[in-house]
């Protein structure tokens, strides 16, 4: 089978079959367009990336890979390249919806105070929800620098990129005595109900 020859096993073409139903009735010719858009996002055969891109160019045109590539280098500022730093990271962009993106993006940019650059080598930050999990976040480590809490100095793309349990772990648990309503707070962040502060006592 044509997959296979592309480096993918048998499980793999069958979550990608689970995932885009239709490929099971596609001509050879339309699944090697397939395997060319993905190659074109600078994912190579036979990587463990190369699955995820197959499915994020599923019956995508050439066009709309084209007009969505267009926005994100006219939208984040990107180049050619970071387009395809990014893309080949995480080529599921291509799947999510232009406005979530943007207003992911904007807050990364206005209130982390990340470089559109920055954003662009590490594109899997833009795959997290803007209010389950990046503005709450983000609220505990700014909590936690301004009250000088932190023992370590702690990226935002690290804590956003961890675990729930592990964020738990080492941004609220250790700080239950120092700020006693943490825990309450970010609970209440998480699901929507920013407080107005992060209470200090």
């Amino acid at each position: 089978m044509f997959l296979q020859e592309c480096g993918l096993g048998g499980c793999d073409i069958a979550k990608l079959c689970v995932s885009a139903p239709r490929m099971l009735g596609n001509k050879l010719e339309s699944v090697q367009a397939m395997v060319a858009h993905a190659e074109g996002l600078g994912v190579p055969r036979g990587s463990g990336m190369f699955k995820i891109a197959l499915q994020a160019v599923a019956f995508l045109s050439e066009e709309k890979i084209a007009a969505k590539v267009d926005y994100l280098k006219k939208t984040f500022s990107w180049s050619d390249a970071e387009v395809v730093v990014a893309l080949s990271m995480a080529p599921m962009l291509l799947k999510r919806s232009k406005d979530i993106l943007q207003r992911r993006f904007e807050f990364l940019v206005s209130e982390v105070g990340l470089e559109s650059g920055y954003i662009a080598h590490r594109p899997v930050i833009l795959y997290y929800s803007l209010e389950g999990r990046i503005k709450p976040r983000c609220h505990v480590l700014k909590f936690l620098k301004e009250n000088r809490l932190l023992d370590r100095d702690w990226s935002f793309y690290t804590a956003v990129n961890r675990s729930e349990k592990y964020f738990m772990k080492k941004c609220i648990c250790p700080y239950k005595e120092a700020a006693p309503h943490l825990a309450e707070d970010y609970a209440a962040a998480c699901r929507g109900e920013m407080p107005s502060n992060f209470r200090f006592t």
